[in-house]
């Protein structure tokens, strides 16, 4: 008679294969952003997608060039 063993189950706080979340911030220090920050990046988001006249299909990068433009004005002040 074979025995059959269980197939073990995961945690919750265990990465699944491919999931690289070992070495991620914790939620808690992950962008630390503000409702004003937020705000901020936004605005600046959308000023970028008016100055290349409104095409569509850049918004994470928009976002990405606000965020960094605030964060660079913000660490020289």
């Amino acid at each position: 008679m074979a025995t059959t063993t269980k197939p073990r189950r995961r945690r919750d706080d265990e990465p699944t294969q491919g999931d690289d979340t070992r070495n991620a911030p914790s939620a808690t220090d992950w962008r630390r952003m503000t409702d004003v920050a937020h705000d901020e990046i936004a605005r600046r988001a959308h000023q970028l997608y008016e100055e290349r006249g409104r095409q569509p299909g850049h918004d994470m990068e928009d976002w990405l060039t606000a965020e960094h433009d605030i964060e660079e004005r913000r660490s020289t002040e």
